[in-house]
């Protein structure tokens, strides 16, 4: 059964039972307010009688029971006097009048002089009757006075009102059912929306939100339903994004494996199958030397690239500008040979960093930028303190790089220049082990370039001010 069905059901029920309890009270207000009326009408013409009765008794006093049925012939000719009369003593019945006077209940146990008993009876004739018992002496003796008085308009009043009762109350559950099921299909169609959306993210379009606009509970669990999909389709775009880069990371690296691999094996199966002359053979085994050496080189760039993922980092107070001092120091007279000049220009401070990682990092920034110069190229390390950490920048005027790649600088293995950065060992890994240190400092790596005018790369680390 769905949910519609269900709450229109409970507001049918509801409803039923609510009319049910507030009509049969009504009706039954009525009902005892009209008999306890007609009770004080029929008490009072009952009082009339018995006072009556006794005010001629007191003035004349009776002689026989013909006085007494004279006078109680006169009052029943009334027609305010009851439907019935009927006078007895506790031994004989002296006096009776009227077809309901046979079915009068025997209530002299339950009366006195001063006291009234009141009785309710149903006669063959289909009616209803209020019987009122008293008594009074006449000389010693004892007399018992009933009187009759029909009551059946209250019952036929009441019989009316619940026929009438069951007639407005099919008409109003049928009119509440209609009104319920409607009101409840507009109440629950969010929640309709709300499934939907659920089932065609289930499918795959993980475009489709239920948008539910309304100011409720369904409407902020739809909202909240809307952000759940957003961050789903999120993450399945990363994931996505994450299963694309490593497809291509696979095949990269296969086809970095296939190249030298295949120059050893072909080179290595030449010195096995064949007689070589010196100069051949020491071709063959330099071939086969630099082929491994780079392979050696790529793997352990994975490896750093590796450990940097999934390591702790050790921070600790360190000074970006000593470390960067040394290194240029230890790395200047390599690049002299090479006619390119390296400097450095720092701003003392400390900050927390992981300092092993840290000179990884600057390594690899200088290599890259070195590849990039000819003879009398200019590197220039440069860093600044900032309120979370430090600031370091690698700028070089070598021959820089289009625009378009400088999106594409961090992905494994990609190469602006593949065969100058191949014929210089380069695997293109480099910055990824860069962007990887910077993220893991908290910060990033940012690249600005200009074909013929050089490069700067500007990492910002964000381990903390010691």
């Amino acid at each position: 059964m769905k949910f519609r069905t269900k709450a229109a059901c409970c507001m049918i029920l509801l409803m039923a039972l609510f009319f049910a309890a507030g009509g049969s009270a009504l009706i039954s207000v009525t009902f005892h307010t009209s008999l306890q009326q007609e009770k004080a009408s029929a008490h009072e013409s009952y009082r009339m009688i018995l006072n009556t009765l006794q005010i001629v008794n007191s003035m004349d006093e009776w002689t026989d029971e013909k006085d007494i049925s004279k006078i109680l012939e006169q009052l029943s000719s009334l027609d305010s006097f009851g439907a019935a009369l009927q006078l007895h003593s506790q031994t004989e019945l002296l006096y009776s009048k009227g077809a309901a006077a046979a079915h009068f209940k025997n209530l002299s146990e339950q009366i006195d002089t001063t006291h009234l008993a009141c009785a309710i009876f149903y006669a063959p004739d289909t009616r209803y009757y209020l019987q009122l018992s008293g008594s009074f002496f006449v000389g010693r003796e004892i007399y018992y006075l009933d009187a009759a008085y029909d009551i059946s308009s209250i019952y036929e009043a009441r019989t009316q009102q619940q026929d009438l009762y069951q007639q407005i109350f099919l008409i109003l559950t049928a009119a509440c059912a209609c009104f319920s099921y409607i009101l409840a299909f507009f109440l629950t169609r969010p929640l309709a929306r709300l499934s939907k959306a659920s089932r065609e993210i289930a499918c795959g379009n993980y475009d489709y939100r239920s948008r539910v606009r309304t100011n409720d509970e369904v409407g902020a669990v739809s909202r909240d339903f809307d952000l759940m999909a957003d961050h789903l389709q999120n993450s399945i775009e990363e994931l996505q994004d994450t299963m694309e880069r490593q497809n291509q990371f696979i095949g990269n690296f296969t086809h970095e494996l296939k190249t030298p691999m295949t120059s050893i094996i072909g080179y290595a199966d030449l010195l096995r199958s064949q007689t070589l002359s010196e100069e051949d053979e020491a071709d063959a085994a330099k071939y086969i030397f630099s082929e491994g050496k780079r392979l050696e080189h790529l793997s352990l760039k994975l490896l750093d690239i590796f450990v940097s993922q999934h390591e702790a980092f050790t921070l600790a107070k360190a000074s970006p500008s000593d470390i960067i001092t040394r290194l240029v120091a230890h790395l200047q007279p390599v690049l002299a040979r090479e006619q390119i000049l390296l400097e450095c220009d720092c701003e003392e401070g400390y900050c927390m960093l992981d300092t092993d990682f840290f000179g990884s990092l600057l390594v690899n920034l200088i290599e890259n930028a070195r590849k990039a110069l000819s003879e009398n190229g200019r590197i220039l390390v440069s860093s600044v303190m900032t309120t979370d950490g430090c600031l370091v920048k690698v700028t070089d005027n070598g021959q820089g790089m289009p625009k378009a790649a400088l999106s594409h600088l961090t992905e494994a293995f990609y190469r602006v220049d593949k065969a100058r950065s191949r014929a210089q060992g380069g695997a293109g890994l480099g910055l990824t082990l860069c962007a990887e240190i910077a993220r893991r400092h908290g910060g990033m790596i940012l690249f600005e370039s200009e074909e013929g005018c050089g490069t700067t790369v500007t990492v910002t680390l964000k381990g903390g001010r010691a």
